[in-house]
């Protein structure tokens, strides 16, 4: 009897540890993506419809990426299981995590930088995943990438940072089932260490368990979405304390990873470790509520001269991000130490010059913000994560003056990328009959010819709902083709951003989004000829002259040809006259 007694005790214990550690439900039937014609047509209600299709779509474009053994309750139905054997190599088990943008490579700095901000956002604006009901779906996404990023940290000092070859990838244009089996591993450890690879790492897992548990950050606006796991989140916690130590005291010494790994140096290359350290060490202050490592972060801003910087906030700078991050820590919990007001300062000096275009951030002539150099390979990006930290932190502006100037620009990025450019077109495919159709995608394509890739097959053979592509040129011409990267292909961090905007509009929103005004077809109605001026097609940026100055240029030709033909025919009747000694 006791035995049985015991049994069942065993089981039950086993039994709840499960249910500790389970992810969601997912529901049934699941959310799938509707057909494109239906971002044509308006909604009302709260939560918004649209708003909430929308968060649904770019959710799912993250399962469209996603890398080995597919479970049964995949809905993307075009994929298929891929790179199992990943880690063979290193005798690991590297396989599941996510390809990092149309093509196969895994990489772990840019997947890190995306599940911070997704976290970040869930904790934000997580209620608007509970009203969408796809909060399962955004647990079910951030496991998948998170229990990968798990097994790249095999131990303390180990990390895993690629996994693919980088020059076989790029060669190869093609399905999921023939992806080069080569895929060797690359690590940092001790003696070759990566600080912003391991601190990028630490940042992801610390962010995400403060999702996990619950710890918000105050205010009306920021009310975690409800996947609460204590279990879960101690084991990210562990992880994210073992990556900050490995990337503050590694022997081998700080230093950016690609030092390290100089395979990632073409693809994913870290101009520095500061704002990553930094990011590290106070994201796991408030995941601990420890005043020495808030303490830590402080010093790392003061000793990196990260505070008066300018630049873009994305995968490989987070240094804009920081003083919102700082901000709303010293808001929501005065005890670790921060000054709020200080912090308000500092964020707002970079929002301001944004926003009154005194920065090196400028827009272009219809209006969307672009930064020479970093937008040229993706301008959506640069934009819509202005637009996120402009959101986020507009609820703690120091004046309602300045909180009202940062809603409004954040918005105006946010309709442009829906729709309210002069190509009318929604950067994000399958949202809406004007969306993209063509993004660089060798998973969507459906080709396997890479010398023809914008022509084989003519027409896209799946459609990757939800995926926010590289964006318009700087002169807000979008060409809508496969072989044009910059402009078309898709990425994990392109989406992240975006997310959380979506979020924001579902709780806050009753308006559609912009694309549903957009009358269909517009886009062939203006869609630009030729190649457009990016780094691809580096033939198309020569300069070129206006109908009148072509005009102008035609009249002074031919006067000057007049005036050369007067004189060689006076000289020639001279000659003849033989006055010429």
């Amino acid at each position: 009897m006791l035995s049985l007694i015991t049994r069942g005790l065993v089981l039950l214990y086993i039994t709840t540890a499960c249910l500790i550690n389970a992810q969601l439900p997912l529901p049934n039937p699941p959310y799938l993506p509707p057909e494109a014609s239906d971002g044509a047509k308006r909604s009302s209600g709260q939560p918004n419809p649209q708003w909430s299709t929308l968060l649904g779509n770019l959710l799912y474009f993250y399962e469209a990426q996603r890398s080995g053994n597919l479970p049964f309750s995949n809905r993307v139905p075009w994929r298929n299981s891929s790179t199992n054997l990943d880690g063979k190599d290193v005798g690991l088990d590297l396989s599941g995590g996510y390809f990092d943008a149309g093509d196969y490579i895994k990489a772990t700095f840019p997947l890190t930088a995306a599940l911070t901000s997704i976290c970040w956002g869930a904790t934000d604006h997580g209620k608007a995943y509970d009203a969408a009901n796809q909060t399962a779906y955004l647990d079910d996404m951030l496991r998948w990438g998170l229990d990968w990023l798990m097994k790249a940290h095999p131990s303390n000092n180990t990390l895993y940072v690629l996994v693919g070859n980088t020059d076989l990838d790029n060669a190869y244009w093609g399905g999921d089932v023939g992806i080069p089996t080569f895929r060797p591993s690359f690590q940092i450890n001790d003696t070759s260490p990566g600080t912003d690879a391991a601190a990028g790492a630490s940042a992801a897992f610390s962010a995400c368990a403060n999702l996990y548990s619950s710890k918000g950050f105050g205010g009306p606006f920021s009310e975690p979405a409800s996947l609460q796991n204590s279990s879960y989140s101690e084991k990210l916690l562990t992880h994210a304390q073992q990556l900050y130590s490995f990337a503050v005291n590694a022997p081998g010494g700080q230093r950016t990873y690609q030092t390290s790994v100089p395979s990632i140096a073409g693809t994913y290359s870290s101009s520095s470790y500061t704002d990553e350290l930094t990011l590290a060490a106070l994201l796991l202050s408030y995941a601990t509520n420890s005043t020495a490592l808030y303490q830590e972060a402080e010093d790392y801003y003061t000793k990196f001269n990260l505070a008066g910087q300018d630049g873009v906030f994305n995968w490989d700078s987070k240094t804009p991000g920081l003083a919102v991050l700082f901000a709303q820590i010293a808001q929501s919990n005065s005890g670790l130490g921060g000054n709020l007001a200080s912090w308000q300062a500092e964020a707002e000096r970079y929002f301001d010059r944004i926003v009154k275009k005194k920065g090196p951030g400028y827009l272009t002539k219809h209006g969307l913000l672009f930064y020479d150099g970093d937008s040229d390979s993706a301008t959506l990006n640069p934009a819509l994560n202005a637009a996120m930290l402009l959101i986020r932190y507009a609820q703690i502006a120091s004046t309602p003056e300045k909180k009202s100037a940062y809603l409004t620009f954040a918005q105006s990025q946010v309709d442009y990328v829906l729709g309210k450019n002069p190509m009318s077109v929604p950067y994000i495919v399958g949202t809406h009959p004007n969306s993209p159709s063509n993004p660089h995608s060798a998973m969507a394509s459906g080709g396997n010819d890479i010398s023809n890739i914008d022509t084989s097959p003519e027409k896209e053979a799946y459609v990757l709902y939800g995926a926010v592509i590289g964006g318009p040129d700087k002169f807000d011409q979008y060409y809508d083709i496969r072989s044009d990267w910059p402009e078309t292909e898709v990425a994990l961090d392109y989406n992240a951003p975006m997310l959380t905007l979506a979020a924001m509009h579902v709780l806050n929103d009753t308006n559609d989004p912009f694309y549903t005004s957009l009358e269909v077809g517009a886009y062939e109605k203006v869609r630009p000829k030729g190649h457009p001026c990016d780094p691809v097609f580096p033939e198309a940026c020569a300069p070129t002259l206006s109908k009148g100055a072509k005009i102008a240029m035609g009249i002074v030709v031919t006067v000057v040809g007049l005036v050369i033909a007067g004189l060689l025919a006076w000289y020639f009747r001279v000659l003849r006259s033989g006055k010429v000694e």
